[in-house]
């Protein structure tokens, strides 16, 4: 019970960024129903980037490892028959398919906002070939749980010590290959359910554009409103000082007119005036 609860934690943990993997490790610890299990699950150690990259892959992309797998085994016949041009074209296709499964397991990281490396790259290539040549590395690789890297080099088989989170793979039932003849047909699902991932992520990703396209429509509709009231205010508020301004120029004729008349009437003061004062003097003079 405990073992199933180590690698259930595990197959989760697993699953997440590295840089999550220790706080939900702890908490998982924390929260398993025994001793020992708690123990298990505490002492699981925090993927490397190659190493989650390739468990994300995998979990993403299942059909990929039974690519891999369905190659492994013509690579194998085509040493046992030795046949050479069968290797030359094999050998071919086998760098090919670890090219594109490397760039998809970079790809995914990149989704999931983790950088990966050129070593680290690398370090994905080395796996991808390792389950190629190893059927154990390819067992390792199935349970979407490696901790590390794995290399091929030589002939001796591919060191998985300390390789897997959780339970080693060694008593799993192995992968089992596709026919040689259901190849071309494994490789076609493959490239369909690729298809139908690129189309679903370019959905969300149309939906998300869609979703920000209407905030920003509904924002300018809103700022759209704000100055609409704006405009009509300062109409309002320019309307009435027309009329102010119409008001004041009345006044100002108003005043205008009065200022004439006034001038008019002083006019007519100073002309009676000086007609009395030339009166008076005659006046004066006569006597």
């Amino acid at each position: 019970m405990a073992d199933s609860e180590v690698d259930e934690a595990a197959a989760r943990l697993y699953g997440l960024r590295p840089d999550e993997f220790t706080a939900a490790r702890d908490a998982a610890a924390s929260e398993a129903g025994e001793r020992s299990a708690s123990r298990a699950i505490k002492a699981l150690r925090r993927p490397s980037v190659a190493a989650w990259a390739v468990n994300v892959l995998v979990r993403a992309d299942p059909g990929g490892l039974e690519e891999v797998l369905a190659l492994a085994a013509e690579l194998r016949e085509a040493q046992d028959d030795l046949d050479a041009m069968a290797l030359t074209a094999l050998n071919r296709q086998r760098r090919d398919l670890v090219a594109a499964l490397t760039r998809d397991a970079v790809s995914l990281a990149g989704e999931a906002g983790v950088s990966v490396s050129a070593a680290a790259r690398d370090d994905i290539a080395r796996t991808l070939n390792a389950a190629l040549r190893d059927a154990g590395a390819a067992v390792a690789v199935q349970t979407g749980r490696l901790v590390r890297a794995l290399d091929a080099s030589g002939l001796d088989p591919v060191d998985l010590s300390g390789a897997v989170g959780g339970g080693t793979p060694g008593g799993g039932a192995p992968v089992v290959a596709a026919p040689r003849d259901d190849l071309a047909e494994l490789r076609a699902r493959r490239a369909a359910e690729k298809a139908v991932r690129e189309a679903e992520r370019g959905a969300t990703d149309a939906d998300r554009d869609l979703a920000a396209a209407r905030a920003r429509e509904e924002k300018a509709r809103e700022r759209s409103a704000l100055l609409s009231e704006r405009v009509s205010a300062l109409e309002q508020e320019l309307a009435r000082v027309a009329a102010q301004a119409d008001e004041a120029a009345a006044e100002a004729g108003r005043h205008a007119q009065e200022r004439d008349a006034a001038a008019a009437r002083a006019r007519e003061a100073a002309t009676r005036a000086e007609r009395a004062r030339a009166a008076l003097a005659a006046a004066s003079d006569s006597q």
